[in-house]
Protein backbone atom coordinates (compact mmCIF):
# COMPACT_ATOMS: atom_id res chain seq x y z
CA UNK A 1 0.00 0.00 0.00
CA UNK A 2 1.67 3.50 -0.94
CA UNK A 3 1.89 6.00 1.16
CA UNK A 4 1.84 10.14 0.98
CA UNK A 5 2.52 12.60 4.13
CA UNK A 6 -1.35 13.66 2.90
CA UNK A 7 -3.87 12.53 0.96
CA UNK A 8 -6.27 14.81 -0.68
CA UNK A 9 -9.73 14.05 -1.49
CA UNK A 10 -11.48 16.18 -3.95
CA UNK A 11 -9.46 18.85 -6.06
CA UNK A 12 -11.69 21.54 -6.06
CA UNK A 13 -10.96 25.40 -4.62
CA UNK A 14 -10.13 23.58 -1.42
CA UNK A 15 -8.56 20.48 -2.41
CA UNK A 16 -6.05 21.61 -5.18
CA UNK A 17 -4.53 24.42 -3.23
CA UNK A 18 -4.16 22.09 -0.07
CA UNK A 19 -2.44 19.70 -2.25
CA UNK A 20 0.15 22.16 -3.51
CA UNK A 21 0.45 24.03 -0.75
CA UNK A 22 1.38 20.77 0.92
CA UNK A 23 4.10 19.82 -1.64
CA UNK A 24 5.25 23.27 -1.41
CA UNK A 25 6.13 22.87 2.20
CA UNK A 26 8.15 19.28 1.14
CA UNK A 27 5.57 16.88 2.13
CA UNK A 28 4.74 14.26 -0.10
CA UNK A 29 1.53 14.69 -1.80
CA UNK A 30 -1.27 12.94 -3.94
CA UNK A 31 -4.93 14.26 -4.62
CA UNK A 32 -7.67 11.57 -5.65
CA UNK A 33 -10.54 12.92 -8.09
CA UNK A 34 -13.17 11.38 -9.39
CA UNK A 35 -13.88 14.11 -12.57
CA UNK A 36 -11.92 17.11 -13.84
CA UNK A 37 -8.91 19.08 -11.90
CA UNK A 38 -10.46 22.10 -10.72
CA UNK A 39 -13.57 20.96 -8.96
CA UNK A 40 -16.98 22.06 -9.55
CA UNK A 41 -15.38 25.63 -9.17
CA UNK A 42 -13.56 25.58 -12.45
CA UNK A 43 -15.64 23.37 -14.32
CA UNK A 44 -19.38 23.86 -13.57
CA UNK A 45 -19.42 26.90 -11.53
CA UNK A 46 -17.53 29.82 -11.06
CA UNK A 47 -15.38 29.95 -14.15
CA UNK A 48 -17.39 28.43 -16.94
CA UNK A 49 -20.31 30.67 -15.30
CA UNK A 50 -18.11 34.26 -16.09
CA UNK A 51 -17.37 33.24 -18.94
CA UNK A 52 -21.22 32.93 -20.07
CA UNK A 53 -21.61 35.85 -18.57
CA UNK A 54 -19.17 38.13 -19.93
CA UNK A 55 -20.95 36.70 -23.68
CA UNK A 56 -24.11 38.01 -22.15
CA UNK A 57 -22.70 41.48 -21.35
CA UNK A 58 -21.16 42.24 -24.56
CA UNK A 59 -24.34 40.87 -26.15
CA UNK A 60 -26.59 43.30 -24.05
CA UNK A 61 -24.11 45.84 -25.00
CA UNK A 62 -24.11 45.31 -28.79
CA UNK A 63 -27.87 45.60 -28.15
CA UNK A 64 -28.32 48.86 -26.87
CA UNK A 65 -25.36 50.30 -29.00
CA UNK A 66 -26.76 53.37 -30.14
CA UNK A 67 -26.37 54.35 -26.56
CA UNK A 68 -22.74 54.33 -27.10
CA UNK A 69 -22.82 56.08 -30.93
CA UNK A 70 -22.47 53.24 -33.14
CA UNK A 71 -24.17 51.08 -35.13
CA UNK A 72 -25.14 47.13 -34.00
CA UNK A 73 -27.38 45.83 -36.34
CA UNK A 74 -28.48 42.43 -37.30
CA UNK A 75 -26.59 41.30 -33.99
CA UNK A 76 -27.14 37.88 -32.59
CA UNK A 77 -26.44 35.18 -30.00
CA UNK A 78 -25.39 31.76 -31.20
CA UNK A 79 -25.90 29.93 -27.96
CA UNK A 80 -23.52 26.72 -29.33
CA UNK A 81 -20.66 29.35 -29.92
CA UNK A 82 -21.37 31.13 -26.27
CA UNK A 83 -21.60 27.62 -24.73
CA UNK A 84 -18.56 26.30 -26.03
CA UNK A 85 -16.20 29.23 -25.53
CA UNK A 86 -17.44 28.76 -21.82
CA UNK A 87 -16.66 25.00 -21.57
CA UNK A 88 -12.83 26.10 -23.47
CA UNK A 89 -12.40 28.45 -20.97
CA UNK A 90 -12.99 25.84 -17.79
CA UNK A 91 -11.11 23.11 -19.92
CA UNK A 92 -8.06 25.66 -20.41
CA UNK A 93 -8.13 26.59 -16.46
CA UNK A 94 -8.44 22.63 -15.47
CA UNK A 95 -5.17 22.55 -17.76
CA UNK A 96 -3.63 24.47 -15.28
CA UNK A 97 -4.35 22.35 -12.20
CA UNK A 98 -2.61 19.82 -14.39
CA UNK A 99 0.29 21.81 -14.69
CA UNK A 100 1.04 23.37 -11.31
CA UNK A 101 0.43 19.60 -10.02
CA UNK A 102 3.07 18.46 -12.04
CA UNK A 103 5.08 21.38 -11.27
CA UNK A 104 4.76 20.80 -7.86
CA UNK A 105 5.17 16.85 -7.25
CA UNK A 106 1.46 16.26 -6.90
CA UNK A 107 0.33 12.49 -7.59
CA UNK A 108 -3.25 12.55 -9.45
CA UNK A 109 -5.37 9.61 -8.35
CA UNK A 110 -8.42 9.17 -10.74
CA UNK A 111 -11.36 7.47 -9.18
CA UNK A 112 -14.31 7.57 -6.40
CA UNK A 113 -12.77 7.72 -3.22
CA UNK A 114 -13.79 5.82 0.18
CA UNK A 115 -12.36 5.69 3.61
CA UNK A 116 -12.27 3.02 5.97
CA UNK A 117 -10.33 2.18 9.38
CA UNK A 118 -7.99 0.31 9.67
CA UNK A 119 -6.65 -0.13 13.31
CA UNK A 120 -6.17 3.87 14.15
CA UNK A 121 -5.64 5.10 11.15
CA UNK A 122 -7.76 5.89 7.58
CA UNK A 123 -7.10 4.38 4.61
CA UNK A 124 -8.53 5.43 1.70
CA UNK A 125 -9.62 3.30 -1.02
CA UNK A 126 -9.62 4.47 -4.69
CA UNK A 127 -12.28 2.90 -7.53
CA UNK A 128 -10.87 4.09 -11.20
CA UNK A 129 -13.14 3.89 -13.69
CA UNK A 130 -12.76 0.35 -14.68
CA UNK A 131 -13.47 -1.03 -11.49
CA UNK A 132 -10.35 -1.16 -10.24
CA UNK A 133 -9.58 -0.85 -6.57
CA UNK A 134 -6.11 0.47 -5.06
CA UNK A 135 -5.79 1.00 -1.44
CA UNK A 136 -3.70 4.49 -0.01
CA UNK A 137 -2.97 5.81 3.45
CA UNK A 138 -1.19 9.13 4.33
CA UNK A 139 -0.49 10.36 7.78
CA UNK A 140 -3.04 12.92 7.15
CA UNK A 141 -6.29 12.80 5.04
CA UNK A 142 -8.19 15.83 4.22
CA UNK A 143 -11.56 15.87 3.07
CA UNK A 144 -12.06 18.35 0.60
CA UNK A 145 -15.03 17.00 -1.88
CA UNK A 146 -16.87 19.93 -2.19
CA UNK A 147 -21.34 20.07 -2.72
CA UNK A 148 -23.78 19.09 -4.92
CA UNK A 149 -26.97 21.44 -6.19
CA UNK A 150 -29.95 20.36 -4.15
CA UNK A 151 -34.08 20.20 -5.36
CA UNK A 152 -36.99 20.26 -4.20
CA UNK A 153 -38.63 17.18 -3.21
CA UNK A 154 -41.16 17.75 -5.82
CA UNK A 155 -39.12 19.05 -8.34
CA UNK A 156 -36.10 16.91 -8.70
CA UNK A 157 -33.56 17.67 -11.60
CA UNK A 158 -34.07 15.65 -14.64
CA UNK A 159 -31.90 17.62 -16.84
CA UNK A 160 -35.17 18.26 -19.34
CA UNK A 161 -37.44 20.03 -18.07
CA UNK A 162 -36.19 21.07 -14.44
CA UNK A 163 -32.47 22.12 -14.56
CA UNK A 164 -29.57 22.07 -12.17
CA UNK A 165 -27.03 24.43 -12.79
CA UNK A 166 -24.68 22.13 -14.61
CA UNK A 167 -27.82 21.81 -17.30
CA UNK A 168 -28.15 25.20 -17.31
CA UNK A 169 -24.32 26.03 -18.40
CA UNK A 170 -24.83 23.67 -21.41
CA UNK A 171 -28.08 24.59 -23.57
CA UNK A 172 -28.45 23.42 -27.03
CA UNK A 173 -30.67 25.52 -27.70
CA UNK A 174 -32.71 28.47 -25.95
CA UNK A 175 -36.00 28.37 -24.18
CA UNK A 176 -38.75 30.56 -24.77
CA UNK A 177 -39.09 31.00 -21.17
CA UNK A 178 -37.89 30.12 -17.98
CA UNK A 179 -38.63 30.19 -14.41
CA UNK A 180 -35.90 30.43 -11.44
CA UNK A 181 -36.45 28.58 -8.22
CA UNK A 182 -34.24 30.36 -5.96
CA UNK A 183 -32.61 33.86 -5.81
CA UNK A 184 -29.32 33.45 -4.76
CA UNK A 185 -25.68 33.79 -6.69
CA UNK A 186 -26.40 31.06 -8.98
CA UNK A 187 -30.18 31.83 -9.57
CA UNK A 188 -29.81 35.56 -9.96
CA UNK A 189 -26.54 35.45 -12.06
CA UNK A 190 -28.00 32.04 -14.65
CA UNK A 191 -31.67 34.47 -14.43
CA UNK A 192 -29.91 37.51 -15.79
CA UNK A 193 -27.44 35.41 -17.91
CA UNK A 194 -30.52 33.94 -19.72
CA UNK A 195 -32.67 37.03 -19.86
CA UNK A 196 -29.91 39.04 -21.93
CA UNK A 197 -30.13 36.30 -24.57
CA UNK A 198 -33.97 37.42 -24.87
CA UNK A 199 -35.66 34.48 -22.52
CA UNK A 200 -39.06 35.20 -20.55
CA UNK A 201 -36.77 34.72 -17.30
CA UNK A 202 -39.36 34.43 -14.22
CA UNK A 203 -37.62 34.49 -10.60
CA UNK A 204 -39.25 33.02 -7.47
CA UNK A 205 -37.54 33.88 -4.01
CA UNK A 206 -39.01 32.22 -0.93
CA UNK A 207 -38.05 35.14 1.16
CA UNK A 208 -38.77 38.37 0.99
CA UNK A 209 -35.85 39.88 -1.62
CA UNK A 210 -33.45 38.97 -3.86
CA UNK A 211 -29.74 37.85 -2.86
CA UNK A 212 -31.84 37.24 0.98
CA UNK A 213 -28.31 37.22 2.38
CA UNK A 214 -27.26 41.37 1.24
CA UNK A 215 -27.64 44.39 2.38
CA UNK A 216 -31.60 45.31 1.47
CA UNK A 217 -30.89 48.21 -0.58
CA UNK A 218 -28.53 46.35 -2.81
CA UNK A 219 -31.60 43.52 -2.82
CA UNK A 220 -33.99 46.26 -3.95
CA UNK A 221 -31.56 47.40 -6.49
CA UNK A 222 -31.13 44.34 -8.08
CA UNK A 223 -34.76 43.94 -8.29
CA UNK A 224 -35.18 47.45 -9.83
CA UNK A 225 -32.52 46.40 -12.53
CA UNK A 226 -33.92 43.15 -13.37
CA UNK A 227 -37.52 44.33 -13.58
CA UNK A 228 -35.66 47.11 -16.07
CA UNK A 229 -34.05 44.35 -17.80
CA UNK A 230 -37.66 42.96 -18.31
CA UNK A 231 -36.83 39.97 -15.44
CA UNK A 232 -40.06 39.26 -13.55
CA UNK A 233 -39.64 38.85 -9.81
CA UNK A 234 -41.77 37.08 -7.23
CA UNK A 235 -40.89 37.32 -3.66
CA UNK A 236 -41.68 35.46 -0.49
CA UNK A 237 -43.50 33.02 -2.76
CA UNK A 238 -42.96 29.60 -2.06
CA UNK A 239 -43.29 26.84 -5.13
CA UNK A 240 -45.71 24.32 -4.18
CA UNK A 241 -45.95 21.94 -6.81
CA UNK A 242 -44.10 21.50 -10.50
CA UNK A 243 -45.85 19.44 -12.79
CA UNK A 244 -44.11 18.04 -15.87
CA UNK A 245 -46.66 15.81 -17.28
CA UNK A 246 -48.20 18.46 -20.30
CA UNK A 247 -45.65 20.55 -22.52
CA UNK A 248 -43.50 22.64 -20.61
CA UNK A 249 -43.53 23.18 -16.62
CA UNK A 250 -46.66 24.62 -14.67
CA UNK A 251 -45.80 25.50 -11.13
CA UNK A 252 -48.41 26.57 -8.89
CA UNK A 253 -46.90 29.73 -6.23
CA UNK A 254 -47.80 30.48 -2.82
CA UNK A 255 -47.99 34.21 -2.87
CA UNK A 256 -49.29 37.17 -0.65
CA UNK A 257 -51.44 37.56 -2.79
CA UNK A 258 -52.57 33.77 -2.71
CA UNK A 259 -51.86 31.07 -5.33
CA UNK A 260 -50.71 31.50 -8.29
CA UNK A 261 -50.31 29.54 -11.46
CA UNK A 262 -47.41 29.68 -14.32
CA UNK A 263 -45.99 28.11 -16.84
CA UNK A 264 -42.41 28.08 -18.94
CA UNK A 265 -41.11 25.64 -21.21
CA UNK A 266 -38.09 24.98 -18.38
CA UNK A 267 -37.14 24.91 -14.62
CA UNK A 268 -34.22 26.21 -13.25
CA UNK A 269 -33.63 24.80 -9.36
CA UNK A 270 -31.38 27.05 -7.55
CA UNK A 271 -32.90 26.30 -4.23
CA UNK A 272 -29.08 25.64 -2.81
CA UNK A 273 -26.28 22.68 -2.29
CA UNK A 274 -25.83 19.91 -0.70
CA UNK A 275 -22.62 18.98 0.86
CA UNK A 276 -20.67 15.61 -0.54
CA UNK A 277 -20.50 14.06 2.62
CA UNK A 278 -22.46 10.71 1.97
CA UNK A 279 -21.04 7.22 0.76
CA UNK A 280 -17.25 8.47 1.44
CA UNK A 281 -16.69 5.95 4.67
CA UNK A 282 -17.46 8.73 7.11
CA UNK A 283 -19.40 6.18 9.33
CA UNK A 284 -16.84 3.79 9.17
CA UNK A 285 -14.30 6.35 10.98
CA UNK A 286 -17.29 7.34 13.45
CA UNK A 287 -16.93 10.71 12.16
CA UNK A 288 -20.73 11.74 12.21
CA UNK A 289 -22.49 14.97 10.20
CA UNK A 290 -24.40 17.48 11.78
CA UNK A 291 -27.16 18.43 8.89
CA UNK A 292 -24.98 17.22 6.56
CA UNK A 293 -21.66 18.81 7.43
CA UNK A 294 -18.44 17.36 8.87
CA UNK A 295 -17.35 19.03 12.49
CA UNK A 296 -14.40 20.42 12.97
CA UNK A 297 -12.53 21.98 15.51
CA UNK A 298 -10.22 25.69 14.60
CA UNK A 299 -7.50 23.32 12.64
CA UNK A 300 -9.96 21.50 10.65
CA UNK A 301 -9.49 18.05 12.78
CA UNK A 302 -12.65 15.88 12.73
CA UNK A 303 -13.06 13.38 15.43
CA UNK A 304 -10.84 10.71 13.80
CA UNK A 305 -7.34 11.66 14.45
CA UNK A 306 -4.85 12.35 10.96
CA UNK A 307 -8.24 13.10 9.24
CA UNK A 308 -9.63 16.85 8.26
CA UNK A 309 -12.28 18.48 6.45
CA UNK A 310 -12.07 21.83 4.39
CA UNK A 311 -14.87 23.70 2.01
CA UNK A 312 -18.62 23.00 1.32
CA UNK A 313 -18.38 19.96 3.49
CA UNK A 314 -18.13 21.65 6.85
CA UNK A 315 -19.69 24.79 8.08
CA UNK A 316 -18.76 27.44 6.97
CA UNK A 317 -19.47 30.03 3.76
CA UNK A 318 -19.58 27.16 0.98
CA UNK A 319 -17.33 29.74 -1.19
CA UNK A 320 -14.63 28.48 -3.24
CA UNK A 321 -12.13 31.47 -2.07
CA UNK A 322 -13.13 30.38 1.62
CA UNK A 323 -12.38 27.10 0.93
CA UNK A 324 -9.24 27.83 -0.30
CA UNK A 325 -8.18 30.02 2.50
CA UNK A 326 -9.04 26.93 4.67
CA UNK A 327 -7.04 24.84 2.60
CA UNK A 328 -3.86 26.61 3.39
CA UNK A 329 -4.46 27.17 6.70
CA UNK A 330 -5.45 23.61 7.38
CA UNK A 331 -1.98 22.81 5.31
CA UNK A 332 0.37 25.46 7.38
CA UNK A 333 -1.51 23.94 10.71
CA UNK A 334 0.09 20.28 9.81
CA UNK A 335 3.33 21.68 8.88
CA UNK A 336 3.67 23.19 12.18
CA UNK A 337 3.63 26.98 10.87
CA UNK A 338 1.17 27.91 13.25
CA UNK A 339 -1.00 30.34 10.87
CA UNK A 340 -3.18 32.97 11.54
CA UNK A 341 -7.14 31.35 11.76
CA UNK A 342 -8.97 32.14 9.05
CA UNK A 343 -11.03 35.21 9.64
CA UNK A 344 -14.72 34.61 9.26
CA UNK A 345 -16.09 38.13 9.57
CA UNK A 346 -13.88 39.51 6.48
CA UNK A 347 -15.36 36.86 3.85
CA UNK A 348 -16.08 38.60 1.00
CA UNK A 349 -19.24 37.58 -1.29
CA UNK A 350 -19.69 38.70 -4.68
CA UNK A 351 -22.69 38.33 -7.56
CA UNK A 352 -21.95 38.64 -11.30
CA UNK A 353 -25.28 39.96 -12.54
CA UNK A 354 -25.46 43.02 -14.12
CA UNK A 355 -25.23 45.34 -11.99
CA UNK A 356 -22.77 43.28 -9.84
CA UNK A 357 -23.54 42.91 -6.10
CA UNK A 358 -21.11 42.76 -3.30
CA UNK A 359 -20.09 43.04 0.03
CA UNK A 360 -17.97 42.18 3.21
CA UNK A 361 -18.56 42.44 6.88
CA UNK A 362 -21.99 43.36 8.36
CA UNK A 363 -24.56 45.05 6.60
CA UNK A 364 -27.53 46.99 8.18
CA UNK A 365 -29.86 43.83 8.35
CA UNK A 366 -27.13 42.18 10.31
CA UNK A 367 -25.91 44.53 12.41
CA UNK A 368 -29.22 45.43 13.31
CA UNK A 369 -29.56 41.80 14.70
CA UNK A 370 -26.63 41.38 16.30
CA UNK A 371 -27.21 44.50 18.09
CA UNK A 372 -24.01 46.19 16.83
CA UNK A 373 -24.05 50.18 16.51
CA UNK A 374 -23.03 51.76 13.53
CA UNK A 375 -22.92 54.89 11.02
CA UNK A 376 -23.19 54.47 7.77
CA UNK A 377 -22.24 56.32 4.44
CA UNK A 378 -23.63 55.98 0.87
CA UNK A 379 -22.27 57.18 -2.45
CA UNK A 380 -24.64 56.90 -5.55
CA UNK A 381 -23.16 55.90 -9.16
CA UNK A 382 -25.88 58.13 -10.04
CA UNK A 383 -23.18 61.05 -9.24
CA UNK A 384 -19.88 59.70 -10.46
CA UNK A 385 -18.35 60.85 -13.29
CA UNK A 386 -16.81 57.60 -14.37
CA UNK A 387 -20.31 55.35 -14.03
CA UNK A 388 -21.98 58.41 -16.19
CA UNK A 389 -19.33 58.49 -19.15
CA UNK A 390 -19.44 54.31 -18.77
CA UNK A 391 -23.46 54.04 -19.42
CA UNK A 392 -23.17 52.40 -15.59
CA UNK A 393 -25.10 54.16 -13.36
CA UNK A 394 -27.14 52.04 -11.03
CA UNK A 395 -25.92 50.89 -7.71
CA UNK A 396 -24.22 52.37 -5.06
CA UNK A 397 -21.13 51.81 -2.23
CA UNK A 398 -22.49 52.02 1.51
CA UNK A 399 -19.86 51.76 3.95
CA UNK A 400 -20.86 50.94 7.93
CA UNK A 401 -18.50 51.85 10.51
CA UNK A 402 -18.21 51.76 14.53
CA UNK A 403 -19.68 55.17 15.98
CA UNK A 404 -17.16 55.05 18.72
CA UNK A 405 -13.45 53.85 17.29
CA UNK A 406 -14.54 54.37 13.35
CA UNK A 407 -13.50 51.46 12.62
CA UNK A 408 -14.72 49.78 9.38
CA UNK A 409 -17.65 47.11 10.03
CA UNK A 410 -18.47 46.76 6.50
CA UNK A 411 -19.28 47.30 3.08
CA UNK A 412 -21.97 46.56 0.35
CA UNK A 413 -22.02 47.94 -3.24
CA UNK A 414 -24.25 47.27 -6.14
CA UNK A 415 -22.90 48.23 -10.03
CA UNK A 416 -20.01 47.68 -12.85
CA UNK A 417 -17.23 45.84 -11.53
CA UNK A 418 -17.79 46.29 -7.65
CA UNK A 419 -16.86 42.86 -7.53
CA UNK A 420 -12.90 44.14 -8.20
CA UNK A 421 -13.38 46.81 -5.82
CA UNK A 422 -14.54 44.98 -2.71
CA UNK A 423 -10.96 44.02 -1.75
CA UNK A 424 -10.14 47.88 -0.57
CA UNK A 425 -12.23 47.15 1.99
CA UNK A 426 -11.50 43.77 3.02
CA UNK A 427 -7.50 44.86 3.09
CA UNK A 428 -8.88 48.21 5.33
CA UNK A 429 -10.78 45.61 7.39
CA UNK A 430 -8.07 43.56 8.02
CA UNK A 431 -5.80 46.20 8.64
CA UNK A 432 -8.89 47.95 11.37
CA UNK A 433 -8.24 50.65 9.47
CA UNK A 434 -10.81 53.68 9.93
CA UNK A 435 -13.31 55.95 7.77
CA UNK A 436 -11.16 58.73 8.26
CA UNK A 437 -8.22 55.81 6.83
CA UNK A 438 -10.09 55.84 3.91
CA UNK A 439 -10.55 59.78 3.37
CA UNK A 440 -7.67 60.26 3.30
CA UNK A 441 -5.80 57.79 0.78
CA UNK A 442 -5.82 59.70 -2.86
CA UNK A 443 -8.51 57.90 -4.84
CA UNK A 444 -7.53 57.99 -9.12
CA UNK A 445 -9.91 59.94 -10.92
CA UNK A 446 -11.84 59.31 -12.41
CA UNK A 447 -12.67 55.91 -11.21
CA UNK A 448 -15.87 53.96 -10.07
CA UNK A 449 -13.27 53.09 -7.24
CA UNK A 450 -13.67 56.68 -6.25
CA UNK A 451 -17.44 55.97 -4.73
CA UNK A 452 -15.17 54.24 -1.48
CA UNK A 453 -14.17 57.55 -0.78
CA UNK A 454 -17.24 59.00 -1.16
CA UNK A 455 -18.76 56.79 1.08
CA UNK A 456 -16.52 57.08 3.48
CA UNK A 457 -16.67 60.57 3.82
CA UNK A 458 -20.58 60.64 4.05
CA UNK A 459 -20.25 58.23 7.10
CA UNK A 460 -19.19 61.49 8.78
CA UNK A 461 -21.18 64.03 6.87
CA UNK A 462 -17.89 64.76 4.76
CA UNK A 463 -18.81 63.79 1.17
CA UNK A 464 -18.22 66.38 -1.58
CA UNK A 465 -20.30 65.32 -3.87
CA UNK A 466 -23.57 64.53 -3.22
Amino acid sequence: MEKFDIIVIGAGPGGYVAAIRAAQLGMKCAVVERESLGGICLNWGCIPTKALLKSAESYSTAMKGAEYGFSAENVKADISSIVARSRNVAATMSKGIEYLFKKNGVTVIAGEAKLRKDGSQAVVDVTAADGEQTSYCATHTVIATGAKAASLPFASIDGKKILGYRNALVPESLPASMAVIGSGAIGSELAFFYASLGVDVTIIEFMDRLLPLEDDEASAQLSRSFRKRGIKVMVSSAVKSVDTSGEGVALKVDTKKGEVELKADVVLSAVGIVPNTGGIGLEDLGIECVRGRIPVDAHYKTSFEGVYAIGDVIATPALAHVASAEAINCIENIAGLNPEPVDYGIVPSCTYTCPQVASVGLNERTAKEKGVAYKAGKFPFTASGKATASGEREGFVKILADPDTDRILGASMVGENVTEMLSTISVAMKMKATVRDIMSVIFPHPTMSEAIMEAASAVHGEAVHI
